[in-house]
């Protein structure tokens, strides 16, 4: 969010802390400040989302092929102008800032209502006044920027407070992002991504130092302006009375009659005016009257803004919060869940078993197909099981309480008041039951097949280690995904099986350029939720590949390599349409032989556990 009312403020009424820079001259004056430094630029990953995803189309399930070449040109712009990149992406969900997480994603749900309402009246995609990011972009985004070499890192506390410590102490030449609240931080200079020009390396710098001359502060005294005008920390509504009687005063006393940013000047009055006597310690005025609770409350929020080096940085609470589930396992596997998670590689692992919370954000989900399930309820099963392959395996789950995983995820009619209990479920494995460290730690083939039973058995399709070898890794990922579904999920037909199965087998073979020029007569609204359920199932699998110990690469389950959202909307519009088979796979025989040997796979399965898979043509 940053700090409330402070963007536009500088943007309108302080144009001269807007300045234009060249990324490429700043690069070259960093150089020759700094002889022991090369130029770095942290960047903030998650304001950087909706610039990086320019894909034409959002709606269908993400345009990923097309989206890692976006990536490739970004940081190839950056590197032979000899900037190096270092990116930054949210690893936790603050308790403090869950209200403001939760009022966000509510507002989002407004907005997936009125895009499924426009695609069923007009059968196309809306314009940009209503796009939404494809599902989790922000999960694969980290493996997508480590596959291009770049160095990732996931958050273990306040992301933006990690950046600004990272720029502060290594020295950096700036940080890109789109939060106000980059000038709180007595930091590296704060670059806009949003003004960022990426032909010409150009942007805009909100100089702090400025900003401070424009309103009268010291950069010592922002932290307070951010918490009085609203933050993360405190709401806007806690300093609402202040901000009133600073406005009151300040209209009083000055001469200036717009109102065109007088709450952010009256503050800054205000806060002008609060003395500090020499000998106090404090980090709130004690000439501020406030309530003794509102106080301590603005001591951390202006606590959150203090990186080291600071005279009050040992006031700053840097202690790692204790694991939730400490004695279900060894502390080999908490110290590798933090290490992985940090490096932006253990996704899910490191929020169960050191957090004992998961999330997930908004899913494109249409709330009046009542035949669809929210992936939420679809892929519980199969987060339950993770959860028991991380917590209880090798255990005898009635020696031990069993734990419980609190979760926040986003779905239609999920008010997101309090977090939903879920237990872990046990899972067996026929070749025996490991430790949790057996399979994250020790090596040979033995291993390997049980990391392998491990994963396939959280998807309920271990008989399918078989093809293990046989088929690409994509390809059984791909499997395991839609059998999961369809055994899952009871409205899903069999048309709907070889629209998914056609575009696994046919994406192998398909460039960004043909993806791209994939003509969709008209949008299905279904097909859009189910394309956004495939994807979240993509992230599903990641988790269950990470619990495991990676039984396959990591970048056999990334949707670059295994899914499309045009070609998956194409196909599933022949499917229903009663396209012959060798249409659905481009007339290719060879993919052809491949689709009909993984369907009879999954129509052997669907028998075995009593599920008849009808076709319903729409």
């Amino acid at each position: 969010m940053g700090v409330k009312g402070l963007q536009s403020f500088v943007e309108r009424c302080c144009p001269e802390a807007c300045v234009t820079v060249n990324l490429r001259e700043m690069a070259r004056q960093h150089v020759t400040k700094n002889q022991q430094s090369g130029p770095t630029l942290v960047v903030d990953g998650m304001s950087c989302l909706c610039h990086w995803y320019s894909c034409m189309n959002w709606v269908c399930g993400g345009q990923w092929m097309e989206y890692m070449e976006v990536l490739k040109q970004w940081v190839e712009t950056f590197t032979s102008a000899g900037i190096k990149l270092v990116f930054f992406f949210d690893g936790v969900v603050e308790e403090q800032k869950r209200p403001e997480w939760v009022k966000r994603r509510l507002r989002v749900n407004k907005d997936i209502i009125k895009i499924f309402n426009h695609i069923k009246q007009h059968g196309e995609q809306p314009g940009q006044q209503l796009s939404c990011l494809p599902s989790a972009l922000a999960t694969f985004t980290p493996f997508a920027l480590r596959s291009l070499g770049q160095d990732v890192f996931c958050s273990v506390r306040e992301a933006d407070y990690e950046i600004a410590s990272y720029a502060h102490c290594h020295g950096s030449m700036g940080i890109l992002g789109q939060d106000t609240d980059f000038i709180i931080y007595d930091s590296a200079p704060y670059l806009s991504v949003a003004k960022l020009r990426i032909n010409g390396l150009t942007t805009v710098m909100y100089d702090r130092q400025r900003l401070c001359r424009n309103i009268g502060l010291s950069v010592t005294q922002l932290p307070l302006l951010a918490c009085l005008l609203g933050n993360d920390v405190v709401s806007e509504e806690l300093m609402q009375h202040i901000r009133s009687s600073a406005v009151a005063a300040y209209r009083l006393s000055s001469k200036n009659t717009s109102k065109s940013g007088e709450v952010v000047l009256a503050v800054a009055q205000f806060v002008s005016s609060l003395s500090a006597s020499p000998e106090e310690t404090g980090l709130v005025p004690h000439s501020l009257n406030v309530a003794s609770s509102q106080r301590e409350l603005l001591k951390k929020g202006i606590c959150s803004y203090l990186l080291p080096g600071h005279k009050d940085y040992e006031l700053v609470d840097i202690s790692v919060p204790p694991s939730a589930f400490e004695k279900y396992v060894s502390p080999e596997i908490l110290k590798a869940c933090r290490e992985k998670h940090v490096a932006a590689e253990g996704f899910m692992v490191y929020s169960v078993v050191c957090a004992g919370v998961t999330e997930c954000s908004n899913s494109l989900e249409d709330e009046e197909d009542e035949d669809l399930l929210p992936q939420a309820f679809v892929y519980k099963p199969c987060r339950q099981r993770v959860y028991g392959l991380l917590l209880l395996l090798g255990k005898d789950g009635s020696s031990v309480d069993a734990p419980a995983i609190r979760e926040w995820f986003v779905f239609p009619g999920n008010p997101l008041k309090e977090a939903d209990t879920v237990h872990p479920v046990p899972i067996n494995i026929p070749c025996g039951q490991p430790s949790l460290d057996l399979l994250w730690f020790s090596s040979g083939p033995e291993v390997s097949a049980l990391r392998l039973a491990a994963f396939l058995t959280v998807f309920d399709c271990l008989h399918y280690s078989d093809l293990h070898g046989e088929i690409g890794d994509s390809l059984l990922a791909a499997l395991c995904l839609v059998t999961y579904i369809v055994l899952q999920v009871e409205a899903l037909s069999e048309e709907d099986v070889d629209a998914y199965l056609s575009q696994a087998v046919c994406l192998r073979l398909k460039s960004p350029l043909e993806l791209r020029q994939i003509q969709l007569p008209v949008l299905s609204s279904r097909a859009v939720q189910l394309g956004s359920l495939y994807v979240r199932g993509l992230s599903h699998l990641l988790g269950a590949n990470n619990a495991s110990g990676c039984a396959l690469p990591s970048a056999a389950l990334m949707p670059w390599q295994g899914f499309d959202g045009r070609l998956f909307h194409s196909k599933y519009l022949l499917a229903h349409g009663g396209a012959e088979k060798s249409e659905l796979l481009d007339g290719d025989n060879t993919l052809f032989i491949t689709f009909v040997q993984l369907k009879e796979k999954l129509l052997e399965t669907c028998r075995q556990r009593g599920r008849v898979l009808q076709s319903r043509p729409r």
